[in-house]
């Protein structure tokens, strides 16, 4: 029995979907864009990060290069006082955080004249306090992208880590040279951490 002749029409069905077999693997295969680096890294790696690393970092300082605000923040353990403003990257904005170092008296002497006791909620300061406070040291800092950023553009900007630890949730890449950590899932970067060099060894 004779199998009956494959027409022309099926021929060119199978060209075509080989073709598109061959169009798809090219298309997974294509160099993927270079990851572009953070813009304003660079520049805050040599003005505020490696200071920092350096403990050598004060509020003064960190103002010159991001406008921002006090806020006294209660607590149980002992107050803190943080100072925060924004970063501009372009179209996006991200929040800066930081822990200005207070000794036991000074935290109690900001309670009292805020009128606060440890467990109300925290409070903005006078901008006045700005300056007398300028060459307090900054013991920690924290920088969080408006939304979950490619790790990729991370190591764009900084290189590979010097160490990856798994976590509970994702993962922290460690930058001992800067006492910065950064917090990733799924390969997104949600926030760093920076910290002096000396505090994040003893971690």
């Amino acid at each position: 029995m004779k199998l009956p002749p494959i027409r022309l029409q099926h021929w060119l069905i199978f060209a075509v979907v080989a073709a598109l077999f061959f169009a798809w693997g090219a298309w997974l295969m294509r160099p993927q864009p270079a990851a572009q680096p953070i813009p304003w890294l660079a520049q805050w790696q040599g003005e505020v990060l490696t200071p920092l690393a350096d403990d050598r970092l004060n509020l003064g300082q960190l103002r010159d290069t991001v406008a921002g605000e006090l806020w006294l923040q209660p607590s149980l353990d002992g107050a803190r006082l943080l100072y925060r403003g924004e970063l501009q990257d372009g179209d996006e904005t991200w929040a800066v955080e930081a822990e200005i170092g207070l000794d036991k008296a000074e935290r109690e002497s900001l309670l009292a004249a805020a009128g606060l006791k440890p467990t109300d909620k925290e409070q903005p300061l006078a901008s006045q306090l700005l300056e007398p406070l300028a060459n307090h040291p900054i013991i920690a800092l924290t920088l969080l992208p408006p939304a979950p950023l490619d790790a990729a553009r991370l190591a764009a900007s900084l290189g590979q880590p010097r160490l990856t630890l798994e976590l509970a949730q994702g993962q922290a890449w460690v930058y001992p040279e800067l006492g910065m950590t950064a917090h990733l899932q799924d390969d997104a970067l949600y926030f760093l951490y920076a910290v002096p060099r000396h505090l994040l060894q003893q971690r």
